[in-house]
């Protein structure tokens, strides 16, 4: 199966003050976190930008707190669409049913909270889509970095409490009930709170390079 036919989805936020990484702000102010927030946008979307040039995935951004235009205007010229209203889940589910629709048939979705994300987790994942219905990049602590399906999966994401230590375990749990075997990929960190920041800055100079 060409990666032609994949999708890799960026679900990220405008960056705006107060609104971004907002359990960093103790230790970095409003403003401190929404640059940070930036930082890690553009580091991630660097990754995600790269890999696609070389694999033929098509790139697609989901933006929250903001338009298409606004995106431009933010980060240049990529493929922005709205995340649209409701939760987390009904948002993922929206934007991989969509990639579903236009064609795909291997998705995977990322946020911009693990600096950790490299190309070679990415293009273990697609690889990994081609023997399980669904996979999950699990983080330490207990949500995951990123999620791959090759089929259509509602379930996923219903009955999920995001944002909690529950996430994982929950989906797998969801993949079990739906009849899904899940595929996994190693475990990584994610960027949540103060605590996170010093690995952040090692994980920021192991996968340096140019930024946008």
């Amino acid at each position: 199966m060409s990666l032609s036919s994949s999708q890799l989805i960026v679900f990220t936020r405008l960056p705006c003050e107060g609104r971004n990484k907002t359990r960093l702000i103790p230790a970095l102010g409003a403003a401190g976190a929404a640059r940070f927030h930036d930082r890690l946008a553009r580091h991630t979307i660097r990754r995600a930008q790269d890999f696609c040039k070389s694999s033929g995935v098509q790139l697609v951004i989901r933006l929250d707190g903001g338009t298409p235009a606004d995106g431009i205007e933010w980060l240049g010229t990529f493929d922005f669409k709205e995340q649209g209203n409701g939760d987390l889940g009904e948002r993922l589910d929206r934007a991989v049913t969509a990639a579903f629709d236009e064609g795909a048939q291997r998705v995977l979705v990322i946020g911009t909270d693990c600096p950790e994300l490299d190309q070679a987790t990415l293009t273990s994942a697609f690889d990994t889509l081609l023997q399980y219905p669904v996979i999950l990049g699990p983080a330490y602590d207990g949500g995951y970095y990123l999620i791959g399906l090759s089929t259509p999966a509602p379930a996923m994401f219903q009955n999920i409490d995001w944002g909690t230590s529950q996430v994982f375990a929950q989906s797998l749990a969801a993949a079990g009930t739906a009849g899904l075997t899940v595929g996994k990929l190693r475990f990584l960190a994610d960027v949540d709170v103060p605590d996170d920041l010093p690995a952040a800055e090692i994980a920021f100079k192991a996968n340096s390079s140019s930024t946008l």
